[in-house]
């Protein structure tokens, strides 16, 4: 966390944490909530244990709902084109760019955020939201907050200790 605070903060970020668990017991092996306890304006935050959107590591709680349910497959092709989704909601790649059909495989890999809302326009909001509830991300409740499509791209909040125990699954 120290060695990373000072790229984090030419970032525009403020303040890190890490979290890690046992993937076989679920116990937390280690938490880190600031980086700087002594900070007079973020170091009192438990970031680990506080709400943030977790952008696109929400990624993959709803693929692997995709994946279960036979939806799609590591090879189905997805479209990285620029696409209206409905009320003018059109997402961009991290770098602007077009690749046109990918294979779900590339898609995740590459963290591609137009085929990422194609895969959650397929799975549904709501049945992502359930997927997620029941990996233990309880604070995502599409009732309370009408997320829409942005949910694909992590729009709702969860606590990183939240995220780390649904990856430890």
């Amino acid at each position: 966390v120290n060695a990373n605070i000072p790229t984090i903060k030419r970032n525009g970020g403020s303040n890190a944490a890490a979290v890690a668990i046992d993937p076989t017991t679920g116990e937390v092996r280690g938490l880190i909530g600031s980086y700087d306890w002594s900070d007079k304006d973020f170091g009192k935050v438990n970031v680990a244990t506080s709400l943030r959107q977790p952008g696109s590591s929400f990624k993959p709680i709803y693929y692997s709902q995709a994946l279960a349910d036979g939806t799609i497959t590591p090879a189905t092709v997805l479209h990285d084109v620029k696409t209206d989704f409905g009320g003018g909601y059109v997402p961009l790649d991290a770098d602007k760019k077009f690749r046109g059909d990918v294979t779900v495989r590339n898609a995740l890999d590459w963290s591609l955020n137009i085929p990422s809302v194609e895969v959650m326009q397929k799975v549904g909001i709501d049945k992502a939201v359930q997927t997620a509830q029941r990996m233990g991300l309880s604070s995502i409740d599409d009732k309370k907050n009408n997320y829409g499509l942005s949910l694909a791209l992590g729009a709702a909040e969860v606590t990183p200790l939240q995220m780390t125990n649904a990856y430890a699954a």
